[in-house]
């Protein structure tokens, strides 16, 4: 699809600012997400911060609470990114704040990272954060029977991957149908991590890399899924949707893969953030999707229902 010299969603003169940030964060920089926060909005949520949900010092979560939007709400676990060796819930302020702007209560959490834990822990992790999420987030106006879970990166992997591989879930006591749906941002669902030296100490452990592939564990019990790529991604290559979303499809289960021209690996995420949402953008389809809406196809993005665009080559 041709690049459309418009964004996927409308920034104005926010635009070189988006792409800035893009820029920084992709060179490890994480002052830009600070600069995120430090623009969302304070107010119209309660932030219940440092919340145990197990022992070890990364078992930690937030919970966003809005506070004009009518109980029950809809719940959104976030997982964040950072190639499952940096990143932490404090940098996340800006999605906990987007998403109770909409109306849903927000688990930001934290999950074990490299070196200090290894493939499969950080899943491990993701799942207990969905346990203690069903325990708990009635507590916070949370409903149970709309519970979803939401992922950039690394992120939108472990949430990807606790959803078709049942046995994350079964070790906390749970199946994947308590999981009503997934969001995933640019998550890396195809590739082998075990070829890559970036993250081949973090799965060496694995058996295969079959068993570290969430395509590989794709079943038509799979969750409904909407895959957001930009297709300027050079981090992680849109195949992995496409790939992702071509299983869900096979074994039907219900995938939306929709991809924005012009949108890369950082600026997807960027995206969320309160200044550059926008119209039709990429938080309006996130929030269609978990409320069992028509997701919106802005100017500059598809809906790709082919999958075919690329091979079965690895994808990082």
């Amino acid at each position: 699809m041709p690049t459309s010299s418009r964004s996927a969603f409308t920034l104005g003169a926010g635009l070189s600012f988006l792409t800035a940030a893009g820029a920084l964060l992709a060179a490890g920089a994480f002052s830009p997400l600070g600069l995120l926060n430090a623009v969302a909005p304070k107010d119209g949520y309660v932030r219940n911060e440092n919340l145990a949900y197990g022992p070890l010092p990364r078992q930690k979560l937030d919970v966003y609470v809005p506070v004009e939007a009518k109980r029950p709400f809809r719940v959104v676990v976030f997982f964040h990114g950072g190639g499952w060796k940096s990143g932490s819930k404090d940098l996340y302020r800006f999605v906990g704040q987007a998403l109770a702007k909409r109306g849903f209560v927000a688990v930001v959490a934290d999950y074990g990272l490299y070196p200090d834990v290894q493939f499969p822990e950080f899943l491990s992790d993701s799942a207990a954060v969905v346990r203690w999420t069903r325990n708990n987030i009635a507590d916070y106006g949370g409903d149970l029977d709309h519970l979803f879970l939401m992922g950039h990166s690394a992120g939108a992997y472990n949430a990807a991957m606790i959803s078709v591989n049942p046995a994350y879930l079964a070790n906390e006591g749970l199946t994947p149908e308590v999981i009503s749906g997934v969001v995933g941002l640019a998550g890396p669902y195809g590739f082998n991590p075990l070829l890559y030296s970036s993250t081949r100490p973090i799965f060496e452990g694995a058996a295969d890399a079959e068993a570290t592939r969430p395509v590989s564990f794709v079943s038509a019990d799979a969750p409904p899924m909407l895959l957001l790529h930009g297709l300027d991604d050079g981090t992680v290559k849109p195949l992995n949707s496409r790939r992702m979303a071509k299983r869900l499809t096979q074994a039907g289960a219900k995938a939306t893969l929709i991809e924005y021209g012009g949108i890369g690996h950082y600026i997807i995420l960027v995206a969320l953030a309160a200044p550059f949402q926008g119209e039709d953008g990429i938080m309006d389809a996130a929030a269609a999707f978990i409320r069992g809406e028509s997701v919106p196809i802005p100017a500059g993005a598809r809906r790709n229902t082919t999958f075919s665009a690329e091979g079965e080559a690895p994808a990082s």
